[in-house]
């Protein structure tokens, strides 16, 4: 279904010079509401990237609605002087981005958009109304949805319905009746949005009101409305989009086709040329064309000879780009297909080994090409540069090629540079920095059901293809490491991003062995409950229905059962787990489909779904972890995900027992001691915190005797509970109204603890704000190893976006600290047992936890060696303080205290 996107542009221009503050140029043009206008704009076109794009501003003067009611919008502010120059730049933009632009003088950009909707109404076209206008919500359907950017924030009938109760087109009765004080529309005195919709859902609209107005059931209110029968209908007048705005046809401002909205090419000379004048240089950046990339001196390497002169070249240079294609995307099952190198720009060479469609040429030995090459894949004085190098590192060493001098991969820099973006695939790496759209992958291999493999691939389209790869990565290279030295992150990156590439290659590679038998008598065991689980629920139900359908588990709960609804959805009333979870007390229906949904989720995601990951050739499942993903710097884990396998529960707990050593072998645990809190005690330098560590005090239990005032032998389990809630609250930048809902007490009691809190520990509550602070005038926090975490957000107007930045704000620094500390700790390990030449394999890493497969031999060197490098990997004004266990699978770690060993 193809994009149509509909900018409501007088809305955008406000939110836009509301948003950003205090610009302008040298000679004092104020510049805030372009600047924010095309930032916005930019992020559409590039993110949600339309098929068809317009813009519609409201004409000058007045309206048809000033002449039905003349005081309409006439308490209005005149617009900011500072914006008023800005307006002309704006539309010179958007004419420069060859944006379709509309507006009609006597009508609205509403009526406008309105028209615009009702004339294209092909089943084959989404259109978004981008706007923060609610009087738009009428104009919703199953076809055309609002977006609020600034909140991210999607409305469809579905919400109407959760917030009204009521389709989209009644929507004008009930502003009718309640009136719009923004616009001066009067409505009926004394009538609000509660009593509008309450109306308006019993008689469906303001003519059937005052048709049945004896139906009205009090009174007074019967008075009132006939009182102000003339305004709401008035009002019900101001408030209807018009559809029917004359805006298409001969000689008017559109044709009525979708042509008029076709997004087109950009005049870049005319933006640069706008983008100078305004001093926008980060836009004029971005548009400076970069040079395209030539496919001219790409080759193919089809003999010994060509072979040999390449080699011979590799072996002289000081860095080159690899990159390998591939049977698959299993690094532990695929096979090479051919090799790319490039080591100078727009220059790249393809070597085809395992090409095998009809008629495919003959091509060089697989083990003859990785011969040769050996000399320069394994030269650590020769740096080698990649897109997700990792991957390749893993194919090599199975085919005995131990990649070395691992210099750059540009996935991570990418990230580094920008840890907000979603993807950092070489797609959009050279989209974002050469400008250059790359052949994909399906561009060579198809998609869906004809697509092939890329032994079938052509070899002169795969060269093309392949070439491109090196080349590019060879290109974002020269672009991306200046970048990371002038952002002051070439620290981070070659200390440790890049360093732990090859700590994961090798724990990815050994995986860890699953108790087969195990799972399937889990399995079996889940399948056998989730059939009595089941058979209650019809009986409860009176009846049997599809559990998993949320339409037919509707029915049942609030029709059939008549439980109370708590909330609405786009398909009626919510079956989510929160309203399960509020309804279980009520009625034992409600329990048993989230004791349901648990055991189906354990089954099918974790019993069922890890037996099929195991891999056929080892035995074992082997996870992949991803450092390009959380903006915090965590690691992430997927094919399993291993770091999301809930051990709150007893059966979550059975999942983990699954997990086991080779035989011969035991399992050895080591997990960060509160290392979050422990970080928050060295930003901060608060006294009593870093004392209390110091003195290696349980945290907890010194928080609740400074919270309540006890001394130590008086601090009871619940108080402690209570204290840790508020110590990790802390570092999640919870407020009162959050941790009163998380301990279940009221606001007041809740407030008291935090102040409370913060009176123990000044020197936190400085740091943080201090942080807070900062953040606003930076745009950004930084770990203690600079790892940066933007905040687009911090000043945004909207409270609860500016409120969910500064709950970012607080964390980021912590939780990207303690991931940080974790990936140093992960690389000494990994080199202290290769130095030691110890069997011994770390094998999985789950946030603050790290497990290692170790012959019993060797444990005890193992234990002090852990401890010798978790704890003393960085130096901090507090200790750090790691757990360790021991045990035969990792669902039972018995704790192991070094002195008894």
């Amino acid at each position: 279904m193809k994009k149509f996107y509909l900018i409501d542009g007088n809305s955008y221009i406000y939110r836009a010079f509301y948003a950003v503050k205090h610009m302008s140029t040298s000679g004092g043009l104020p510049t805030n509401a372009v600047y924010g206008f095309t930032s916005m704009l930019l992020k559409v076109v590039e993110e949600c990237r339309p098929d068809y794009l317009a813009i519609v501003f409201d004409a000058k003067g007045p309206t048809f609605r000033s002449v039905i009611y003349q005081d309409y919008k006439a308490h209005r502010p005149p617009m900011p002087a500072e914006l008023i120059p800005q307006i002309p730049y704006i539309k010179k933009i958007v004419n420069a981005f060859n944006i379709a632009t509309f507006e009609k003088e006597g009508y609205e950009a509403d009526d406008l958009i309105g028209t615009i909707v009702k004339k294209i109404s092909s089943p084959d076209i989404q259109t978004v109304i981008i706007t923060g206008d609610k009087d738009m919500m009428q104009l919703v359907s199953e076809r055309v949805v609002l977006l609020d950017t600034m909140k991210n924030k999607t409305t469809g009938p579905g919400e109407v319905m959760e917030r009204f109760g009521i389709t989209p087109g009644q929507l004008p009765d009930i502003f009718g009746l309640m009136g719009d004080k923004a616009d001066n529309v009067p409505g009926v005195l004394g009538i609000g949005e509660k009593t509008a919709v309450a109306l308006i859902k019993q008689f469906s609209s303001i003519e059937n009101l005052f048709k049945n107005i004896t139906s009205v059931k009090t009174e007074k209110l019967r008075n009132t409305l006939l009182k102000f029968k003339k305004e709401a209908e008035m009002s019900k007048k101001l408030c209807t989009i018009d559809t029917d705005a004359p805006v298409a046809g001969p000689d008017k401002i559109w044709t009525g086709g979708l042509d008029d909205f076709k997004t087109r090419e950009s005049d870049l000379e005319k933006l640069r040329n706008i983008f100078k004048e305004l001093e926008f240089s980060k836009f004029t950046k971005e548009l400076t064309p970069q040079k395209k990339i030539s496919y001219e001196q790409y080759q193919l390497i089809a003999t010994p000879e060509a072979l040999q002169k390449l080699t011979n070249n590799l072996k002289q240079v000081k860095e080159f780009a690899v990159d390998l294609e591939t049977t698959g995307l299993n690094p532990l099952l695929a096979e090479i297909v051919g090799v790319a190198v490039a080591y100078e720009e727009h220059q790249a060479f393809y070597i085809p080994v395992a090409h095998c469609y009809e008629g495919a040429p003959i091509q060089l030995p697989r083990q003859l090409v990785l011969e040769e090459l050996r000399e320069a894949l394994e030269n650590d004085r020769i740096k080698k540069i990649g897109q997700n190098i990792k991957f390749d590192l893993m194919i090599l060493k199975r085919y005995g090629i131990n990649l070395n001098g691992v210099f750059e991969d540009v996935m991570l820099a990418s990230y580094l540079l920008n840890p907000l973006k979603r993807n950092h695939n070489l797609e959009e790496i050279a989209r974002d920095y050469l400008g250059h759209q790359i052949i994909t992958y399906e561009d060579v291999t198809g998609t869906g059901r004809k697509q092939i493999g890329f032994d079938q691939v052509p070899v002169e389209q795969a060269k093309v293809y392949s070439a491109e790869d090196a080349d590019a990565a060879f290109l974002l290279h020269n672009i991306l490491k200046p970048r990371l030295v002038k952002e002051k992150l070439m620290d981070l990156f070659e200390q440790i991003e890049m360093p732990l590439v090859r700590v994961l290659a090798d724990m990815e590679m050994s995986g860890i062995k699953i108790d087969k038998d195990f799972l399937r008598g889990l399995s079996d065991e889940f399948s056998e409950r989730l059939k009595i689980t089941r058979q209650k629920i019809y009986e409860l139900s009176e009846g049997e229905f599809n559990i998993d359908s949320p339409k037919q588990l509707q029915v049942i709960l609030f029709e059939r059962l008549k439980l109370p609804v708590q909330k609405r959805t786009k398909t009626g009333f919510s079956t989510d787990s929160d309203v399960l979870a509020v309804l279980a007390p009520i009625h034992e229906l409600p329990a048993l489909i989230l004791e349901y949904r648990s055991l189906a989720k354990l089954k099918s995601t974790y019993t069922d779904g890890f037996l099929e990951l195991i891999n056929p050739q080892t035995g074992r499942v082997h996870t992949s972890y991803n450092q390009s993903i959380t903006a915090t710097g965590r690691l992430s884990s997927k094919e399993p995900n291993l770091q999301n396998i809930p051990i709150r529960t007893d059966d979550g707990k059975k999942i983990r027992r699954a997990f086991i050593p080779e035989p011969g072998s035991i399992f050895i645990s080591a997990d960060y001691s509160q290392i979050e809190l422990r970080i928050l005690a060295h930003l901060s330098g608060d006294d009593v915190l870093v004392n209390a560590f110091k003195k290696g005090e349980d945290v907890h239990i010194h928080t609740a005797m400074e919270i309540f005032n006890v001394s130590a032998d008086l601090v009871t389990t619940e108080m402690r509970r209570l204290a840790k809630t508020i110590n990790f609250g802390i570092i999640y930048g919870m407020s009162a109204h959050g941790l009163s809902q998380e301990l279940k007490i009221n606001y007041e009691v809740a407030q008291e603890y935090i102040d409370h809190y913060f009176q123990k520990y000044q020197g936190v509550r400085s740091y943080l704000e201090g942080v807070i602070e900062e953040s606003h005038r930076q745009g950004v926090v930084r770990t203690l190893f600079d790892r940066p975490r933007p905040l687009p957000d911090i000043n945004s107007p909207n409270i609860n976006s500016r409120n969910f930045a500064e709950r970012t704000a607080v964390n980021s620094p912590i939780q990207g600290t303690a991931a940080d500390i974790m990936k140093i700790a992960m690389i000494k390990i990994y080199q202290a047992l290769n130095e030691a030449h110890l069997k011994t394999k770390m094998i999985l890493q789950v946030h603050d936890e790290l497990v290692f497969e170790v012959p019993p031999k060797e444990e005890k060197q193992i234990l002090h060696l852990v401890k010798k490098e978790m704890e003393g990997c960085v130096k901090l004004k507090v200790p750090l303080k790691i757990d360790l266990g021991r045990g035969l699978n990792w669902a039972e770690m018995e704790p192991v205290k070094l002195e008894s060993v």
